[in-house]
């Protein structure tokens, strides 16, 4: 009896502790709905859920926003690709083909294809609406499977991705719509486990984060994105109040932001964030979020905890930073043009001014945006067939107009304007640049009137021109006669019986020599005329080409250095000669080096060399390492004024200098051509002919003698003579060889010249004024500003014979000024009475440095 009683009362016992769990896995179960059901029915997002063969089974709220279809026209109807873009599906199937090695077929099979084999799948796909109107949306397939792990249909979560610019009030939307579905999802017959996986499911594929929470305001749930977001982990945060999970603050002052979970909680409303609130991860890294709160529900309505939905910002937020700045800056450059700046509509009414405008015509910005474009002018009709013409012809120039300003009159303009499109390739309007040009017309009046005056200058200055050659003419005439006795009779003294000394031959030579150049010099006065009516005549005369690429060297080597640029310039032989003018060979060799230089690359190379191409042929080859010449660049190298596609590159240049060059090579009876490959380098040479090393004076080698030289007479006076050219060197040397107290040092330019003075302190200085280099004039202001030569007379020997050259000469300090050609009585006269003055010149026992005597 007693044992019986027991089995009774131990099976009471049990049967009130079955009751009790069944009790408690209900309310689980009711719980777990209530949040299934707040987030499945998310207006948000759509979820539609199929059986294992597609036909739908669940449509929700946000899938029938979405779609504009209602759940009782799609479920066990249609399955997902029957509202999905065919070709999209058909594309989808062929790829996953490929992709995955096996046939698939297009249609729904396609969509889930992935997501049964087990595989996450989340692709981009476009919706079509009932309405037959489409968006884009991303979708995440997942497929459901019962307890036995078997396929018993698929869930496609789809976003609309063209809503995500209104996120905020879709979020709203969102929670909203959450309540209103809590009795639906509380409706739903399924187990806790599948609607466990269900809600995993959807919170691991939905793009936002997601906190729940019980009553008390302590974390049941977060999906994998609020993991990240938060740093905390489910099992770290489960059953921590949600003030320890999710730390917010306001970005602008950075104090704490209350969570919006307890006044859901509380009054059991939707809550949201405001605008510019930061989380603070777990690791103190920080995020701008966008947040909305909302209550979950039991089947009573309950509140029984609050799930908080949540994304990251802070992209969205840099983006509108950045294109608000870049309004500010393009508002910048309107405002700051000098031009007034209109932009119309297609009709011609006025849409945007700046400043200018309202300077223009008197009128605010407020005042001209609205009004048409033609009541601002003095011809409202042809205004307004501009704007026309504009939309007709895409874009106008130097269209002009006469603006009326309400106050202060008219002003003529240049209009540019041109139509203008928004990013759907849609046309806006018409935007319209104004330049005041009554000043340029004012100019251009001004120019005119001016080159009718230039004109006539013109006629005036080709009239003295022709008289200046009808004077050159006859002058050469007048210079002629006595010249042509001068060497007739030095040449019969020359060829004369008995024959002349050693000496007098020499002197003949010279004077012979001095006569043929004399008559040079004449025929390059000539040459002056002929200039200036476009000929050029040269003096052709033996060159030292190793002189003049030393020259050429000095000059150009700062130029290479700035530029990075490394110079090789190989050996030249001293024997080499060329029949060619000194000046104009020096000339076109600076042109192409300079050229090699000025168009190479960065830390090119430059090689110079000399060759003997032909028998009576020399070549100068200078090699860059530059871009080179196409074959149809160098077909246009020599043609004038053409710089080969150069005319905005960084280096000036008129596109002659090569035609100059190319014609003066062959006015001294060279070649000129070239060698290019594109991506290595040119090569430009000349050809002169060869010619024999002349003559030259001894002791022309000065460079040597900068250290003064002892001399056991006391006696003997020094000499300096700064000349360039050796034969006049050599006569002024014979000349005073009768002179035995004197003895010559010689400079071949105007720094050697200063040079050799300061060195050896000379008694004498006889100074060429045509120099290279400093000139004379230059070299006796040198001279005259150091207190060491300060004293030494100075006496000029110059062709320049005209009376204003030798009174400017006197004027500028020189002791004497002599003429070529030399007067040997004059020049021993000058010489003497500038050794007279020298010996009694003040301070000369004071004076320090080396000595000569």
């Amino acid at each position: 009896m007693s044992e019986t009683v027991n089995d009774s009362t131990l099976a009471g016992h049990a049967g009130k502790g079955d009751g009790i769990t069944e009790l408690r896995r209900q309310e689980a179960l009711l719980k777990t709905g209530a949040l299934q059901n707040a987030i499945l029915n998310s207006a948000n997002f759509s979820s539609i859920a199929t059986d294992e063969k597609g036909v739908i089974q669940i449509f929700n709220v946000g899938a029938e926003r979405m779609l504009g279809y209602t759940a009782a026209e799609v479920m066990n109807k249609i399955t997902p690709a029957d509202i999905s873009d065919p070709q999209e599906v058909i594309a989808r199937s062929e790829a996953l083909s490929v992709e995955l090695g096996t046939p698939i077929a297009p249609g729904f099979e396609a969509l889930v294809f992935k997501a049964s084999r087990g595989i996450e799948d989340i692709y981009e796909l476009t919706y079509i609406r009932k309405d037959g109107s489409r968006f884009p949306a991303v979708v995440s397939v997942t497929a459901l499977r019962d307890a036995q792990n078997a396929i018993i249909g698929y869930l496609l979560i789809g976003t609309d991705n063209t809503a995500r610019k209104q996120v905020e009030a879709e979020r709203q939307h969102l929670l909203e719509v959450q309540e209103e579905t809590n009795k639906q999802l509380q409706q739903t017959n399924v187990t806790l486990q599948v609607s466990e996986e269900r809600l995993a499911v959807t919170l691991n594929s939905i793009g936002d984060a997601v906190i729940a929470t019980d009553a008390s305001a302590r974390v049941t749930l977060l999906n994998p994105l609020a993991e990240r977001l938060t740093g905390w982990t489910q099992a770290q945060a489960s059953g921590r109040l949600v003030d320890d999970i999710f730390n917010i603050i306001n970005k602008e002052t950075r104090r704490a932001s209350a969570i919006p979970v307890m006044d859901t909680l509380a009054h059991g409303t939707i809550q949201g964030l405001a605008n510019h609130t930061v989380l603070i991860a777990r690791d103190g890294s920080e995020c701008d979020i966008a947040d909305s709160c909302a209550p979950i529900r039991d089947r009573d309505g309950v509140v029984i905890g609050a799930v908080l939905v949540f994304r990251d910002v802070t992209g969205e937020y840099a983006v509108q930073q950045a294109l608000r700045d870049q309004q500010f800056y393009t508002r910048s450059l309107i405002e700051s043009n000098i031009d007034a700046l209109v932009m119309t509509d297609p009709s011609g009414i006025i849409t945007d001014v700046n400043q200018q405008m309202e300077a223009l015509t008197g009128f605010t910005r407020d005042e001209l945006i609205g009004t048409p474009f033609k009541n601002y002018f003095t011809d409202p009709e042809r205004a307004e067939a501009g704007i026309k013409r504009v939309l007709s012809e895409k874009k106008i120039t130097d269209y002009e107009l006469t603006a009326s300003h309400k106050i202060d009159g008219e002003t003529v303009v240049s209009y540019n304007a041109a139509t203008f499109f928004n990013a759907d390739g849609k046309l806006q309007g018409v935007f319209a640049a104004a330049r005041d040009v009554t000043e340029r017309k004012r100019l251009d009046q001004v120019l005119q009137d001016k080159n009718a005056e230039l004109e006539s200058a013109r006629f005036v200055a080709e009239k003295a021109s022709r008289a200046k050659s009808d004077f050159l003419s006859s002058m050469s005439h007048e210079l002629r006669t006595p010249l042509n006795a001068i060497l007739g009779f030095a040449q019969l003294l020359e060829a004369g019986s008995p024959p002349p000394t050693a000496a007098q031959t020499v002197r003949l030579h010279q004077i012979i020599k001095a006569g043929w150049y004399l008559l040079e010099l004449i025929n390059e006065i000539l040459d002056l005329a002929v200039i200036e009516s476009g000929q050029l005549s040269l003096s052709r005369e033996a060159v030292s080409l190793i002189d003049v690429m030393r020259e050429c060297q000095a000059m150009i080597e700062p130029q290479a250095q700035q530029r990075g640029i490394h110079i090789d310039f190989l050996p030249f032989d001293h024997t080499w000669f060329a029949n060619a003018d000194r000046t104009r060979v020096k000339q076109v060799l600076i042109n192409l080096l300079s050229n090699a230089i000025k168009y190479n690359r960065k830390l090119g190379t430059v090689k110079v060399a000399c060759t003997a191409s032909m028998p009576d042929r020399l070549r100068i080859s200078i090699k860059d390492s530059g871009e080179g010449l196409s074959v149809e660049k160098m077909a246009q190298l020599f043609q004038p004024f053409n710089r080969l596609g150069q005319e905005t590159g960084g280096e000036e240049g008129t596109g002659i200098g090569l035609v100059v060059t190319k014609r003066l090579v062959e006015l001294m009876g060279g070649t000129i051509g070239v060698e290019s490959t594109v991506g290595v380098g040119s090569e430009f040479w000349i050809e002169l002919v060869v010619d024999v090393a002349p003559q030259l004076a001894a002791g022309s080698a000065m460079p040597a003698e900068l250290e003064p030289q002892a001399n056991g007479n006391a006696a003997l006076r020094t000499l300096l003579y700064v000349e360039d050219n050796p034969a006049n060197l050599m006569l002024v040397e014979q000349i005073i060889e009768s002179h035995t107290r004197v003895r010559m040092l010689s400079a071949r330019d105007g720094t050697l010249g200063v040079a050799l003075a300061r060195a050896h302190l000379p008694d004498v200085i006889l100074m060429d004024i045509n120099l290279p280099g400093i000139n004379g004039i230059e070299a006796l202001k040198t001279l005259r500003a150091d207190p060491a030569t300060a004293h030494i007379p100075v006496i000029a020997l110059s062709a320049n014979a005209m009376p204003g050259d030798v009174a400017k000469g006197l004027a500028t300090g020189f002791f004497r000024y002599l003429t070529k050609p030399i007067k040997i009585d004059e020049f021993m006269k000058a010489l003497d009475s500038a050794l007279e003055h020298e010996e009694t010149a003040p301070g000369r026992a004071d004076r320090s440095g080396p000595r000569d005597d």
